[in-house]
């Protein structure tokens, strides 16, 4: 016996990720339905082999469904979400509206899995922001060894994060380079992102801080540990897929970098390519189609008592976003429906 699962904001890259994940990882399916705006409505996404045609959102309901994939924004989900949660269905949200409401459990499934039990006050689950997710899943079993007291990380974050808009922007900029004759100024982006990065991600706060910046600092704290201590600064990078990060931490307890190493390679979710030589580390390039979040340049940092620096990089759309969401549906099918 399976599940019935609705995917919301099926149309776009991260409904479609979830759709062709949810069909990678044969995930236990009776019925889907997919749903997106008025607009898109009979819009045909693929499914495994099967080609489905989208149903209005604003019609939709969720009676009797098991659980809805919402890969839609905060507005979307403001209206919609808590109709589907209080008609039975359990939300499993992307967006940002839900991640820091205490009632709402905050997971990524390598990390923090005993959280799903929280479902049950809202019957919704958040999602993390994308560069936030593969960050734990590196930090949590360090953690677990050696107490991290303070997290340095410098994001690298490809256009695919910020939609197709995103995407479709970095290719027509590139383009009109090489065209003497066409223009394509900033739109999407607050400066031209061809051949360029932004250190720049969501708004500015007051204290100088984007918000990108202050979410990985909060969630982070929310997943793996409040006493945490994170300062970040995200940049956006000429790249279509694929997030990267440099991040430095720094232990309580003496974490020597072969160890680190050998404890990361047995962490659930990750693989480390770490070689001292030429090529031997991942780019966006290797990790773009990948569910893994690769671990490469881990080395011990002198300057502090017990201090470690590492690079890592995730497929964005798919750990930090569609296939974050399927784990959690996994998780949630597991450990508290049980049906499939």
């Amino acid at each position: 016996m399976g599940y019935r699962i609705a995917v919301v904001g099926a149309t776009g890259n991260v409904g479609r990720e979830m759709l062709n994940i949810l069909a990678e990882r044969q995930f236990p399916v009776d019925e889907i339905a997919v749903l997106a705006s008025r607009r898109s409505m009979g819009s045909e996404v693929s499914f495994g082999d099967k080609t489905l045609k989208t149903k209005d959102l604003d019609t939709f309901d969720f009676t009797g469904w098991d659980m809805a994939l919402f890969a839609v924004g905060s507005e979307a989900t403001k209206k919609y979400a808590p109709a589907a949660a209080k008609a039975g269905c359990v939300v499993i949200d992307n967006s940002s509206l839900y991640r820091y409401d205490p009632e709402v459990p905050l997971i990524v499934p390598e990390v923090n899995p005993e959280a799903v039990h929280g479902y049950s006050k809202k019957n919704i689950i958040a999602n993390p922001n994308c560069s936030t997710a593969q960050m734990v899943v590196a930090l949590k079993p360090l953690h677990d060894r050696a107490t991290i007291k303070r997290v340095v990380v410098s994001t690298y974050q490809a256009v695919s994060g910020a939609g197709k808009e995103g995407a479709d922007e970095l290719w027509d900029q590139t383009k009109s380079i090489y065209n003497p004759t066409s223009d394509v100024p900033p739109n999407k982006f607050t400066k031209q992102i061809a051949f360029n990065v932004i250190p720049h991600i969501d708004v500015f706060m007051e204290d100088g801080s984007t918000k990108e910046e202050w979410k990985m600092v909060v969630e982070t704290k929310k997943i793996v540990d409040p006493k945490i201590k994170v300062t970040a600064t995200c940049v956006r990078v000429p790249v279509f897929v694929g997030h990267c990060e440099s991040i430095n931490i720094e232990t309580e307890d003496h974490l020597d970098e072969d160890e680190a190493r050998d404890i990361l390679r047995e962490a659930p979710g990750i693989m480390v390519i770490d070689k001292r030589e030429d090529g031997g580390y991942v780019t966006p390039i290797e990790a773009a189609g990948d569910f893994a979040t690769f671990i490469s340049r881990i080395r011990q940092d002198s300057t502090i008592d017990n201090g470690l620096n590492m690079w890592c990089v995730s497929d964005n759309l798919r750990k930090g976003a569609a296939l974050n969401a399927v784990q959690i549906a996994e998780l949630l099918g597991r450990e508290v429906l049980k049906k499939g």
